[in-house]
């Protein structure tokens, strides 16, 4: 199987960037009180919702793998880090420290199943492995919802 490729071209005004991935649109912003217009989620947070949305696409399929009864997901992500990195403070990490992933899973299957499809999920997921590579701590909480 060869690699694939993804694009997204971007353009920027202030703080606001509007970047196209296919035929979508993402608007990507800062909170006033930083200098933006608030049009959008801020870039660490449309990282989350980014992991939320890689987590989810591999949670089905591998669900459909395992023969899982995975109705739905709600995720609640919460990333923690010092801002003195972004600041440019010496030796203080400029990326998160720590991200929790708490998902609800509506399933019929045992917690057991529920761990199971967790950890092939995490195992699998692109954006999950790009930060747990970064040396993010990550802690993943999946339960019956």
């Amino acid at each position: 199987m060869s690699n694939v490729q993804m694009r997204v071209k971007a353009t920027a005004e202030g703080t606001k960037v509007e970047a196209k991935a296919k035929k979508h649109t993402i608007i990507i912003d800062e909170p006033k009180q930083q200098g933006g217009t608030d049009e959008g989620a801020n870039p660490l947070e449309t990282l989350l919702a980014a992991l939320a949305g890689c987590e989810n696409a591999v949670a089905n399929m591998v669900a459909k793998e395992m023969d899982f009864d995975l109705q739905a997901i709600e995720f609640e992500i919460r990333g923690e880090l010092d801002p003195r990195g972004m600041m440019g403070t010496e030796g203080v990490r400029r990326h998160f420290q720590t991200v929790t992933v708490n998902a609800q899973i509506k399933t019929s299957e045992s917690e057991d199943r529920i761990q199971e499809l967790k950890d092939k999920t995490d195992d699998r997921c692109p954006v999950f492995q790009t930060l747990y590579n970064a040396d993010v701590d990550m802690i993943t909480n999946w339960t019956k919802a």
